[in-house]
């Protein structure tokens, strides 16, 4: 008997990849209105049609499976004598069509990172104000507040999120950082983290860092560096997979993501963090 949990976890996750798909194919079907090009069929889902209507050339669908969907030009699968056929478009205008798809999941990313990151109170950079007690270093140069982290490992580190995510990534191996200091490049070598030494009501970073004050403008930068984290962050962990680093037990496949997106949802300690945390899984599966 599947359990209450169950079914919520499914509607949730079919409304998410729902808006991602959507999103994605009015991207392409905006562009080929633009141009000029016939529209046949602009469809969400898969397989056999649960309900359609018709608006002007362009029959409007909704399909029985929730696993894709499709902008069906004129002139986009075979040759069209219309010369409203994508066939017959310019080769920049095809490009733009194309690509118009993924440029509205940047987007859709974008515009999530700014609904989660307007809701915190300050940010945090990558400037040290503090070492935490995780922090070993073997020798040699140690840190300084006032430091800012450029890169663990050679991993850029462009925000707090590109900070954490290096520290884990690395966890349990000695780890060389590259920092500013006074406009000079440091490098610190042997660097490791131990949380295990770290007692419950202290930090629980390897580092605090000083804040940057929230305005108009942090929030659209923070949102956009964050956007570009997640996008380097699936790679980094392609490159992991590839390199042997995790093994392919680690991937996730539809059901797989559905159950994470239900474990965020649960997360929560009230409705607005349970639907934050949805909202950051849909940005990273939108985004990358």
């Amino acid at each position: 008997m599947i359990g209450i949990n169950t079914v919520v976890t499914i509607i949730i996750a079919v409304l998410l990849f729902g808006v991602i798909i959507l999103i994605h194919e009015l991207g392409h079907f905006t562009a080929a209105k633009i141009f000029g090009v016939k529209v046949n069929e602009f469809a969400l889902g898969m397989g056999p049609t649960i309900f359609h209507f018709g608006k002007g050339e362009t029959k409007y669908a909704l399909r029985a499976f929730p696993i894709g969907g499709f902008c069906a030009m004129e002139g986009e699968d075979e040759a069209s004598g219309d010369p409203r056929a994508f066939n017959n478009k310019k080769v920049w205008q095809r490009i733009i069509i194309v690509i118009a798809g993924a440029l509205m999941n940047i987007v859709l990313g974008f515009i999530l990172m700014i609904i989660l990151t307007a809701q915190s109170a300050s940010f945090k950079s990558t400037t040290v104000a503090d070492v935490g007690k995780a922090i070993q270093v073997e020798s040699g140069a140690s840190f300084q507040a006032g430091d800012e982290i450029l890169s663990i490992n050679g991993y850029r580190t462009f925000n707090d999120y590109d900070f954490n995510f290096a520290i884990s990534r690395y966890a349990g191996e000695p780890m060389t950082f590259e920092v500013k200091r006074n406009g000079e490049k440091i490098a610190i070598e042997g660097v490791t983290v131990d949380f295990s030494n770290v007692g419950e009501g202290d930090a629980q970073y390897a580092f605090l860092v000083q804040g940057i004050d929230k305005n108009f403008f942090t929030v659209i930068e923070q949102s956009a560096k964050s956007t570009v984290s997640i996008v380097r962050v699936v790679w980094a962990s392609l490159i992991d997979l590839i390199t042997g680093k995790y093994g392919f037990e680690a991937l996730s496949g539809p059901v797989g993501t559905a159950e994470i997106i239900g474990q965020a949802a649960s997360q929560g300690v009230n409705f607005v963090e349970s639907l934050n945390n949805v909202l950051w899984i849909m940005a990273l599966i939108t985004v990358n």
